[in-house]
């Protein structure tokens, strides 16, 4: 079937036909509205105007029709041309050439800022020196460190009636050691002389290191007796100074270490090794790859009346150019530890 679609005339006639039936409506109700026509009846004389005809074979459809349909087929075909619009090529709102200078840009400008970054970073690393840090201020003095440490707390605690309790220690003790076994110093350092500093020119790549074996901890060596003298409620400690490159340590002497009880009564305590002169200055990984880092042996002397007690020790390393004292680092210079020995 066929629509008509209704003109402005037909639109007129009809509203005239609307105020015609009103005001004969309004008559018959009594109405005060004035007419030119006797009450209650309608104006026959001037009838309003009929409606046009509807031709055979048409519907009557309105101007609000026509536009409600459009609107929807604009909405269900709207965003199918935004994907993708075959009458301009374009996608997504944009030609290929228009998306083709967009990646060529982001491409230049990532790729400007790549080369930018590695171009500081090949600077910065021109200024670096493969052996030695740039900035080296802030640690002017070395800390110290003990041996057996298990775990992240200083404290030796054991039963020396029972093997299970220190074997942790004896443990961590022996394979500490290993690298410094006689005969593995041998073959890859060389014997210096004590009381010397060992200083190498900068042009040799590759420093030499000097021996420090194994056998001179003594009784801590742990060749004589296995379990470095906890079976017998003496156990060793090792202590060992923290590297600091190009560091004379001592300024002229050997370093010392003292080690003392914090509490009354102190223990009695034996040292075996040193911090010899000729094991410094130090030149780096790098450079001193077989470096072997001298260490002191602390043999805790502990007595019956020492067992099933907490017991502090504290160690401290004296010299010309080291530090001991600051209260902002208990580290520096110094190491503190628990021993506690039940039988």
């Amino acid at each position: 079937m066929k629509s008509l679609t209704f003109r402005p005339s037909l639109c007129s006639a009809a509203a005239g036909r609307a105020r015609w039936l009103a005001d004969g409506r309004a008559d018959r109700q009594g109405s005060a509205v004035s007419a030119p026509y006797p009450p209650g009846r309608l104006d026959t004389a001037n009838p309003p105007p009929p409606y046009p005809p509807t031709p055979a074979g048409y519907s009557v459809n309105t101007m609000a029709d026509k536009d409600g349909k459009k609107d929807l087929e604009e909405a269900e075909g709207g965003w199918k041309q935004f994907i993708y619009n075959p009458g301009t090529g374009q996608f997504m709102g944009r030609t290929a050439s228009s998306w083709a200078l967009i990646f060529l840009f982001y491409l230049v400008f990532y790729g400007f800022l790549a080369g930018l970054f590695s171009f500081t970073m090949w600077v910065m690393l021109q200024m670096l020196d493969d052996y030695t840090p740039k900035y080296r201020d802030r640690v002017s003095s070395p800390g110290l460190m003990i041996r057996p440490k298990v775990g992240s707390s200083l404290e030796i605690v054991f039963n020396k009636s029972d093997y299970k309790s220190y074997e942790k220690y004896i443990s961590a003790l022996d394979g500490f050691l290993k690298p410094y076994d006689d005969l593995i110093q041998a073959q890859k350092n060389i014997l210096c002389h004590p009381g010397k500093y060992l200083i190498q020119p900068d042009i040799i790549a590759e420093k030499k290191a000097c021996q420090f074996n194994r056998t001179t901890l003594g009784e801590c060596s742990g060749n004589n007796n296995n379990t470095f003298g906890y079976n017998e409620g003496k156990p060793c400690v090792l202590v060992k100074m923290n590297r600091i490159i190009g560091l004379e340590a001592g300024g002229g002497s050997n370093p010392v270490v003292n080690c003392t009880s914090k509490k009354e009564p102190q223990v009695d305590i034996k040292y075996f090794g040193s911090f010899d002169k000729m094991y410094y200055p130090y030149y780096g990984k790098k450079a001193h790859v077989n470096y072997s880092q001298p260490l002191v042996a602390v043999k805790l002397m502990l007595g019956t009346n020492d067992t099933n007690k907490d017991l502090m020790i504290e160690c401290k390393i004296t010299g010309t150019n080291l530090r001991n004292d600051d209260d902002r680092d208990r580290f520096l210079g110094r190491v503190a530890f628990r021993v506690h020995v039940t039988e």
